[in-house]
């Protein structure tokens, strides 16, 4: 398992509490938000995904549903 993701050691860092909930990740899978929440079990406008793009000059992170898209 891994160790972490550059979001869990930033909360961790900040002491923010949270929960881990593993499911058997698919690589492949056309639309990894969707997939993450059909193996969780939950709606995918309750599972956010993140992104992160560069605008200008600055970065910039986007939280949205997993069943929704983001236009760069």
């Amino acid at each position: 398992m891994a160790r972490g993701t550059p979001a869990t050691v930033a909360l961790e860092k900040a002491g923010v509490a949270f929960k881990l909930h593993e499911y058997d990740y698919d690589p492949n899978a056309a639309r990894i938000g969707m997939q993450a929440a059909e193996a969780l079990g939950v709606s995918p406008a309750r599972l956010l995904k993140t992104l992160m793009a560069k605008a200008g000059g600055a970065v910039v992170c986007v939280l949205v549903a997993s069943d929704k898209e983001v236009s760069l």
